[in-house]
């Protein structure tokens, strides 16, 4: 994981073997980040994140829900 802070805003990158989370509080630190990477390396961005490591993620006007319901299938 890393972090970028600043008296304004927050940038998180999260690496999972050639996978990548990016999100922060300022949608356009966040674009420039996506356009250095894409500068650098061949990347795709796969919009808003819905799954990831076994866990779906749903987001509402209430929050971030969480749950596995697909991995446990899978399971099973």
């Amino acid at each position: 994981m890393f972090i970028q802070h600043n008296s304004t805003d927050k940038l998180i990158v999260l690496v999972y073997i050639d996978d990548l989370i990016i999100t922060g509080s300022n949608e356009t630190s966040i674009a420039k980040l996506k356009v250095d990477l894409q500068r650098q390396f061949s990347i795709k961005d796969l919009g808003k994140l819905k799954y990831f490591l076994g866990i779906e993620m749903a987001t509402s006007s209430k929050g971030v829900f969480l749950n596995q319901q697909k991995y446990i299938l899978d399971m099973l």
